[in-house]
């Protein structure tokens, strides 16, 4: 076996592995397109289990910068890891811009940090930006969506796709001692954005906070939705099968509103082909 199959199907791994929602766009491309998108999803997944490890925070902090050696080598053309070697001829065939693995990366080391709690609005949209946005102009390139429009749509749904893991992380976050929820939000509704994480998940204001960052989020794809008009549709149908299933989540999110004791909603897979269907996409696919 090549080194280059052998890191094929390492990325192949990573994806099948995860179980993620995003498999299921991967998987409507064409070959090229799809092995692209693969590779890209693998290393988003990689450093993205840095960030969450239970270690050090010195030992993440070195592990994201060796990432960041990493991401310089493969764009000199000599990666040293599966996922990058398996990157080099999407990078060279599709153009992806280094700067936006690189703000991954950073946006990762906002996590490895462990400063995620109530941040401000302006360090949450940064790392919204960070942590999307790069995984959706990364994907433009592939999708060959090259519209100006397009950079404004994966920008807009990478923040309502963000916002809506938020809000349905939140408890599971919450025992990771994180929270994404804006500090301005909360002390408008009159909660400590001091207080830990799991106590203000309990906050009897809490409900409010939750219904008003849902609206934000629907507010992001109704913005995404602009942009789309002015977009070659069929080029973004992985995007936009992301944006029905969580939209679908969003709207069971908003209907059954917060309770710190409700398992988060989980679509199975007959609901997100329905969350599809029902959107009119399948009919663009």
């Amino acid at each position: 076996m090549s080194a280059l199959t052998a890191a094929q199907r390492h990325v192949l791994d990573v994806v099948a592995r995860s179980g993620s929602s995003f498999s299921l766009g991967m998987r409507i491309l064409p070959s090229e397109r799809r092995q692209a998108m693969y590779a890209i999803y693998a290393f988003c997944r990689e450093v993205d289990d840095i960030a969450d490890d239970g270690g050090p925070t010195e030992q993440r902090l070195a592990d994201l910068d060796r990432w960041r050696e990493e991401v310089h080598r493969l764009y000199q053309g000599c990666p040293t890891r599966p996922t990058t070697l398996a990157l080099l001829e999407p990078v060279r065939r599709f153009g992806l811009p280094r700067e936006e693995f690189l703000a991954l990366i950073d946006g990762m080391e906002m996590d490895a940090r462990e400063t995620m709690r109530a941040p401000g609005l302006t360090t949450l949209q940064l790392y919204c930006r960070r942590v999307a946005g790069t995984v959706g102009l990364l994907s433009l390139p592939v999708f060959g969506a090259s519209e100006a429009e397009a950079r404004t749509f994966a920008l807009t749904l990478g923040d309502a796709l963000q916002l809506t893991n938020i809000l349905r992380d939140l408890a599971e976050d919450a025992e990771r001692d994180r929270l994404y929820l804006p500090r301005e939000t909360l002390e408008r509704h009159g909660i400590d954005p001091t207080q830990a994480p799991t106590a203000i998940l309990r906050h009897p204001a809490l409900p409010a906070v939750f219904q008003e960052l849902v609206a934000q989020a629907r507010g992001r794809y109704l913005e995404a939705e602009t942009a789309l008009r002015h977009c070659n549709r069929r080029r973004l149908r992985p995007a936009l099968l992301m944006m029905a299933i969580y939209q679908a989540i969003l709207d069971r999110l908003e209907r059954y509103g917060w309770n710190p004791d409700r398992p988060p909603p989980r679509l199975s897979k007959g609901a997100k082909l329905w969350a599809a269907l029902s959107r009119g996409l399948l009919r663009s696919l």
